[in-house]
């Protein structure tokens, strides 16, 4: 009797432990996921993305936003599960590099974003040149009347440092120089403050992405660039010149599974269909877009080289023909 009581609670067991697996199987999944990052990018269609993922899988994805920097270094550091970011990895300019606390990423292109030039909805301006741009950032033209507008001075405002997304994009695609000096009355830390200054200052003016400037574009005015507006099928056909691509970051030392699914669902038909619904470019509808960025892109890093080499040779050299630090 105690023999067969004993076999009969070791079956009762089993069943239970069974019971358990099964409904730890069937119950949804509850990691949480944390995404850190360009501010544009959370804008456009981030939040929209982490809703349409959370009712399909039950994973919330945390948006912590804070700028392109902070999305590849938190990654990098292991603070965050995923990073958004509108520029690339920043490299030494002798070395070319990856900076220490920006390695151990991969950055994937999931869409395509474009600069635009936002100033205060009343502003009479509705078009400035590429060359008029370039002119306005390096403090050549301060009046509005330079632009055909009224006879004001021109408030520019600029992200602060020079590494922020739209920052160094802006340096790159524009300059090709990443070192450049921008001459400014307003620098703000994110875009954010920028677009909501430009709501408020009739003189203001400003760069930020299309997919954030979006969100704005009933209270605030959005210039068209030599003529174009930046609309979906411009920045799609390159026909907008300010293109940019927005990228997911993921740590490439340690991959995580729950980041490769959400990613596949951003970069899969569900993930496209978000964010042409908000507005935003699927980096495969634009791919062809790729190869003119990397040259702009290799224009600036080359010209960045230029400037190291040049510094270089110009250094002091101590005796015995050791260059002094």
């Amino acid at each position: 009797m105690k023999r067969l009581l004993s076999l009969l609670i070791a079956s009762l067991g089993l069943i239970m432990v069974s019971l358990a697996f099964a409904a730890a199987e069937s119950s949804p999944v509850t990691k949480k996921l944390t995404w850190a990052g360009c501010g544009i990018s959370k804008n456009a269609f981030m939040a929209e993305m982490v809703a349409a993922y959370k009712k399909k899988t039950g994973i919330e994805v945390e948006l912590k936003g804070g700028g392109a920097t902070k999305g590849i270094r938190e990654v990098a550091s292991g603070a965050a599960s995923i990073g958004g970011t509108c520029r690339h990895v920043i490299e030494n300019p002798e070395t070319l590099i990856t900076l220490p606390e920006e390695r151990r990423v991969q950055l994937i292109p999931v869409a395509w974003d474009a600069l635009v030039v936002i100033v205060h909805k009343d502003n009479p301006v509705d078009n400035i040149t590429f060359d008029q741009l370039r002119n306005l950032y390096l403090g050549k033209i301060a009046n509005w009347k330079q632009l055909g507008g009224r006879d004001a001075p021109i408030e520019l405002y600029v992200r602060q440092g020079k590494i922020s997304g739209v920052g160094r994009t802006l340096r790159e695609l524009v300059f090709n120089d990443y070192d450049i000096d921008f001459v400014a009355k307003h620098v703000v830390e994110e875009s954010a403050t920028l677009e909501k200054d430009m709501v408020l200052n009739p003189n203001g003016v400003g760069i930020t992405g299309i997919s954030s400037a979006r969100k704005i574009k009933d209270i605030a005015k959005i210039l068209k660039l030599d003529g174009k507006e930046p609309s979906y099928e411009n920045i799609k056909n390159g026909d907008y010149l300010l293109y940019r691509p927005l990228y997911m970051v993921t740590q490439m030392q340690k991959p995580d599974p729950e980041v490769r699914k959400f990613l596949e669902f951003v970069m899969g038909t569900e993930g496209q269909n978000i964010m042409r619904s908000v507005g935003t470019v699927p980096y495969e509808d634009g791919i062809r877009l790729w190869l003119k960025y990397l040259d702009q892109q290799n224009k600036a890093i080359a010209k960045m080289r230029d400037k190291a080499a040049k510094i270089e040779t110009k250094a002091p050299k101590a005796k015995g023909g050791q260059k002094t630090r």
